[in-house]
C-alpha cells in the first residue's frame, strides 16, 4: 500500500501551510496511508473505535474548546487514547493554543503534533488535495500527452513512429504539451486518470534528426501545462496492407490503465497523412460525444431508416389498373 512519512508531508507543506512542530517529532517516520482527513471529535468524546489508523487528525476550535471543558483527568484519558490509537499525526488548526497534556502525550507516544494558522475547512481541503495526489497509484507510459481543445490525449505507438512529431505539430497549432517520451499516469478519486511528466524532462521533446528542443522556450508558457486529466488515448500504428482498420467509428474501444478504462483509437500512419490534424479532429469528435452527439451513430441510424424505407417500397403490392 502506498504511504508517505509524516516528515515528508511536513517538508512538502511546511511553507504552504505555515506548519510548525510542537511535539512528537521522534515519530517523524510514521506513515500516512489514507488521503481522507479525520476530525477526532468522537474519539475525544470517548468513542475510540471511530478512529482510523494511518490518517491525519485535524483539531479545530471545537475540539480544543471541548478538551478545555473536560476535567483534567478525563481530558488526559481521551488524549492518551487518541495518541495511542495509531494515528499518523495531529494538526491543530487556526494557530490555537495546545494543551500541555497534548504535547506531553504526543512526545510519549511519538505522534507528531503540528500546528497551522489555516482555518479547519481550508486546512482539510488543502491537506486532502495534497494527499490524494501523492498517494494516488501511478504508472509510467512511453508516449506523449497533449491538451487538445481541453481534452487530455495520450499518444501511444512504437518507438520512431512519430508520436513526438505529432505532438510538436499540435503545439504548433496552439495546443499544450503535458509530456513527451515518459508520461506519468496517476489514478485519482473515482478512477479519474491524470497525466504529468518527470521534472527532469518536462517541456522537452526529442525530434529525430533535430535533437532535444524546449517547447516552453520556443513557444512560451502558454504551450505547456503541468498536468491534465486523461480522456482519450490515440495509438499510432503502421499502415499494413490488408489489415482491418475501423472506418465507421461505430466500434468504440477502450484502453485500460490502472484499472480505469479510457476511450481508445488506432490511427494508421502513412506518408502525407496529417496526423496532427487527425488527432485534432479526434479531440473535437470526443467533445461532441460528451455533449451527446455521435456522428457515426446518427449516420448509421439514418442509413438504416433509408434501407428500411426502400424495402417497404419494394414490397408494396401492384394492384393493377381499373377498367
Amino acid at each position: 500500500m502506498i504511504s508517505i512519512p509524516v516528515g515528508t508531508f511536513f517538508e512538502h507543506n511546511r511553507e504552504e501551510l505555515d506548519l510548525e512542530v510542537l511535539a512528537g517529532w521522534d515519530g517523524v517516520e510514521r506513515p500516512i496511508r489514507i488521503a481522507r482527513i479525520q476530525k477526532p471529535g468522537l474519539a475525544l468524546a470517548g468513542y475510540l473505535d471511530q478512529i482510523h489508523r494511518d490518517r491525519v487528525q485535524i483539531l479545530g476550535k471545537t475540539e480544543i474548546s471541548y478538551l478545555a471543558a473536560l476535567e483534567t483527568k478525563v481530558a488526559w484519558q481521551r488524549l492518551n487514547g487518541l495518541c495511542s490509537s495509531g494515528v499518523s499525526c495531529l494538526i491543530v488548526a487556526k494557530g490555537l493554543d495546545v494543551p500541555d497534556a497534548m504535547r506531553e502525550l504526543a512526545d510519549r507516544h511519538k505522534v507528531p503534533l503540528l500546528r497551522s494558522p489555516e482555518i479547519s475547512s481550508n486546512l482539510i481541503r488543502r491537506v486532502t488535495n495534497y494527499l490524494e495526489d501523492i498517494l494516488a497509484p501511478e504508472t509510467s507510459v512511453h508516449g506523449a500527452m497533449i491538451d487538445v481543445f481541453g481534452v487530455g490525449i495520450l499518444l501511444l505507438g512504437k518507438s520512431g513512429i512519430g508520436k513526438s512529431e505529432c505532438a510538436l505539430g499540435l503545439v504548433e497549432r496552439g495546443h499544450r504539451l503535458v509530456g513527451d517520451d515518459v508520461v506519468i499516469i496517476k489514478r485519482k478519486v473515482a478512477g479519474i486518470l491524470s497525466g504529468s511528466c518527470d521534472e527532469l524532462i518536462e517541456h522537452h521533446i526529442e525530434i529525430r534528426g533535430l535533437g532535444i528542443i524546449n517547447i516552453k522556450d520556443l513557444y512560451g508558457v502558454s504551450s505547456i501545462r503541468k498536468t491534465k486529466k486523461l480522456e482519450l488515448i490515440v495509438e499510432l500504428i503502421e499502415w499494413l496492407q490488408g489489415e482491418e482498420i475501423e472506418r465507421t467509428g461505430l466500434d468504440e474501444r477502450t484502453y485500460s490503465i490502472l484499472d480505469s478504462s479510457v476511450p481508445y483509437l488506432r490511427i494508421p500512419v502513412r506518408p502525407a497523412r496529417d496526423l496532427s490534424l487527425i488527432v485534432e479532429v479526434a479531440a473535437r469528435n470526443h467533445l461532441l460525444k460528451g455533449m451527446g452527439y455521435d456522428a457515426a451513430q446518427e449516420f448509421d441510424i439514418n442509413l438504416s431508416r433509408k434501407i428500411n424505407s426502400n424495402r417497404v417500397k419494394r414490397k408494396k403490392p401492384d394492384l393493377g389498373s381499373v377498367e
